[in-house]
């Protein structure tokens, strides 16, 4: 998921070399992060099909027909077959520099590139072709950074393309008090990887006939007719890609609260934010008008809904806010003042997905917990895997897809009392 860390990471001052010329200019000594650059020539001839590799870094899943997409964070994504979920097979890997997140429309799939949105059909996934590029329409993502350094704020410039990485060096510079300390616009810091559920065709499908594919809670894509909607830390943009040839900005607004994920449900759009849970309504699509919010103290927050209940999770950890894990239960009965019900008390809940009576959660390092949810107010706990970093998940009619740090797992819930595992692609940790 993407984190805007704090850009005062404290300056190892080591010593003043000396005081030169008439105007007494002072100089420091600073051991820096100091970037490293994509040009935008580079970064928009780069996406590319290569054969299988190893997962390394996963971040979010996707999911439609038999296929499963699993974002390597900051590179691309994998096409996995699943035909045989007993034995998902890698067909390709799509190369995209900066790619976080994910979503497909009918053969679409449309991917983040640093500042840039592609489209490419994936008819063929062993041979993709690029159909679109919207240039500019992101914040730039900025890699993570070495914390023990500060950042080299006078080597960073926007001209020379995307940061790909950081270099720490040793660097001198002129003490300026006053001068401005982050000229690269709007940056979104990366902070590792970070979606909605139907049948298990593994598509939702559209009165008009066109079909959406299926994400997880941790998502900042998703799907709605003719448009994308795209979360920022502080607003949305609503993407025209009714033409994947043609696409435009069709609008965006501001929202408040940190924003972090996004989940669409029944024409609706739940946004989990560091304080809490917004809800719009999407009766203009190029115009989400606001309906209510769900507050709570700042913390780190998916959000899954079904029917008439949403499931937020809460954590602490990166920069989120204050100490606190649990998952709360919120009554949208009446959708213009959600109220919560109930909290459950967890260890460090991350993403989450619910189907029918079974709700699944991601608990961080104390693995996935299945629960019984035919009553919200007293679940029951069916299952739990400890001993995997469960991450996200997506519920799909009786499959269970789930990302952690491990890697990818797949589970067989079709008899809620027997849940089992299927399937699992481990990180090739030889590689990190």
């Amino acid at each position: 998921m993407f984190k805007r860390k704090s850009l005062s990471i404290g300056i190892f001052f080591l010593f003043i070399i000396g005081i030169t010329g008439c105007n007494d200019r002072m100089y420091e000594e600073h051991i820096l992060n100091t970037p490293k650059y994509m040009s935008y020539e580079d970064l928009r001839s780069s996406v590319k099909v290569s054969p299988p590799q190893s997962l390394q870094k996963p971040g979010k899943i996707y999911f439609k027909g038999n296929l499963i997409f699993i974002n390597e964070e900051l590179k691309g994504i994998h096409v996995i077959d699943n035909d045989n979920p007993g034995n998902p097979e890698f067909l390709s890997f799509i190369e995209i520099p900066g790619n976080v997140d994910i979503a497909v429309r009918d053969n679409i799939l449309y991917a983040d590139s640093y500042v840039d949105l592609v489209a490419l059909d994936i008819s063929n996934p062993r041979s993709v072709i690029i159909k679109g590029r919207l240039e500019n329409i992101f914040p730039p993502v900025i890699p993570p950074v070495d914390d023990n350094y500060g950042i080299n704020h006078d080597e960073i410039d926007e001209s020379k393309g995307v940061i790909i990485g950081w270099d720490v060096k040793t660097v001198i510079k002129e003490i300026e008090p006053n001068k401005k300390q982050w000229p690269y616009p709007y940056p979104i810091f990366f902070d590792g990887a970070e979606k909605n559920y139907a049948t298990f065709s593994g598509s939702t499908q559209s009165a008009g006939g066109t079909t959406f594919g299926i994400g997880g809670s941790m998502a900042r894509f998703t799907l709605f007719s003719d448009y994308l909607y795209a979360v920022g830390n502080n607003d949305l943009k609503i993407l025209n890609i009714a033409d994947p040839a043609q696409m435009q900005k069709e609008n965006s607004i501001q929202l408040r609260g940190g924003l972090e994920t996004i989940f669409q449900y029944d024409e609706k759009l739940f946004f989990g934010t560091q304080t809490g849970m917004l809800i719009y309504e999407l009766s203009n699509p190029v115009s989400p008008a606001y309906i209510s919010e769900f507050n709570h103290i700042q913390s780190c927050d998916p959000v899954v809904v079904q029917d008439n209940l949403a499931y937020v999770t809460l954590r602490d950890g990166n920069n989120c806010g204050r100490v606190v894990n649990r998952m709360d239960v919120v009554d949208l009965k009446d959708i213009t003042h959600p109220k919560r019900l109930r909290s459950y008390v967890l260890k460090n809940p991350h993403g989450l997905g619910i189907d029918g009576k079974t709700l699944f959660v991601c608990d961080g390092s104390d693995g996935l917990k299945v629960f019984n949810a035919e009553d919200p107010l007293n679940l029951k706990k069916s299952a739990e895997f400890p001993g995997i970093h469960a991450w996200d998940v997506i519920p799909v009619n009786g499959l269970l897809f789930m990302i952690g740090e491990d890697g990818f797992f797949q589970y067989d819930y079709s008899g809620p009392d027997n849940i089992y595992l299927l399937s699992s692609i481990s990180v090739d940790s030889s590689k990190n």
